[in-house]
């Protein structure tokens, strides 16, 4: 179990669910502060941002290899330089979003993408650091993050096994004590095929860590598959409404169902219970009706069973309905009333 802004998150607690903001402020803050006041409203338990400007990212260079490509759905053709111009959160608007949060319960944290962010955030008091998909081959950064003391939370997409490793390794040894690795399929929006959640257990036996999801599919039934797989960490976009568009918007859930999904999450980690079959406690009246043998018309000491004086009913209390066979065509020792359950003194 780790803790971050002072929420467990483990196996044995409700899944942490982190609403990320991202670029779906669409160059607003006024839009920023209704987010994260939706996002509170909605039970969501954390708050985050990306701590980056588009100079600190990449250069303003329109070259093939800085372009995303024509096919992308949401940004074909668009150079790095103006898409993170566009997406970017800017760095005087962490203090009024980060106090937002804070003042709305939330945990409020960031993304760093380079080491002036990591100074920037240092300053704001961050409680933990989240490191993106594509920053997990930058181990400098992931060393400078984890040595802060402060839990960190990596996320995995595109990764292979050998790259995974080597970031939990330069985390831990730089100090990182508490640490989440979030299985993640780094397209956007991302198809639910490509999630491959059943290597949630697989990536918490590589790692040894708790684990979690960070997921751009549509909807939420992806993130509650993997609270059944072991995700003890939810990471969803959000934004107010997809039809005001915006470069996040598409893959980006609703208030509505952010709540949903807090809700949901919850319900689905209760669901999983322990590894036991049997009763439940809450089944103990249920037990009660269950069928058994019962006398169903008034009967004296002498007559036969027959199916028209003795059948299967509920409740239960009777001899087993498997009994049935065996009782008919004996005679009752006494006189019993329709309701009786049917017991071996009886006949």
């Amino acid at each position: 179990m780790i803790s971050i802004g002072g929420r467990p998150i483990g196996p044995g607690h409700p899944p942490f669910v982190v609403a990320e903001l991202s670029g779906n402020h669409n160059g607003s803050l006024e839009r920023a502060l209704a987010i994260v006041d939706a996002v509170a409203d909605a039970g969501a338990h954390a708050l985050k941002l990306q701590t980056y400007t588009p100079d600190t990212l990449t250069v303003d260079c329109d070259a093939p290899a800085f372009r995303v490509g024509d096919e992308h759905e949401l940004w074909g053709g668009e150079t790095l330089y103006r898409l993170f111009e566009r997406a970017h959160t800017p760095w005087q608007w962490h203090d009024p979003i980060f106090k937002r949060a804070r003042e709305r319960g939330l945990v409020a944290f960031s993304a760093p993408f380079d080491p002036t962010a990591v100074e920037v955030l240092e300053k704001l008091g961050v409680p933990a650091y989240k490191i993106a998909s594509s920053e997990i081959v930058d181990l400098p950064l992931i060393r400078l993050a984890a040595g802060t003391g402060k839990p960190l939370i990596i996320s995995t997409g595109m990764a292979t096994a050998a790259e995974i490793d080597a970031a939990v390794t330069a985390a831990r040894g730089a100090g990182c004590t508490q640490l989440v690795v979030l299985s993640c399929t780094a397209t956007y929006p991302a198809p639910p095929g490509e999630s491959n959640l059943r290597s949630l257990p697989l990536l918490s036996a590589l790692t040894g860590e708790v684990v979690g999801l960070s997921d751009h599919t549509p909807g939420i039934g992806a993130a509650l598959a993997a609270v059944a797989l072991g995700a003890c960490v939810i990471e969803k976009h959000v934004t107010l409404s997809r039809a005001d568009g915006g470069v996040d918007a598409a893959f980006s859930l609703e208030p509505a169902e952010l709540a949903a999904l807090v809700t949901e999450s919850r319900r689905a980690w209760e669901s999983l219970g322990d590894t036991v079959i049997g009763p439940r406690p809450s089944e103990r009246e249920g037990l009660r009706f269950r069928r058994s043998l019962h006398v169903v018309r008034d009967v004296r000491a002498g007559d036969p069973v027959t199916p028209d004086n003795v059948r299967s009913i509920r409740p239960a209390g009777g001899l087993h309905p498997d009994a049935a066979a065996q009782v008919m065509g004996r005679r009752f020792v006494r006189d019993a009333r329709l309701g009786t359950p049917l017991t071996w003194d009886l006949i």
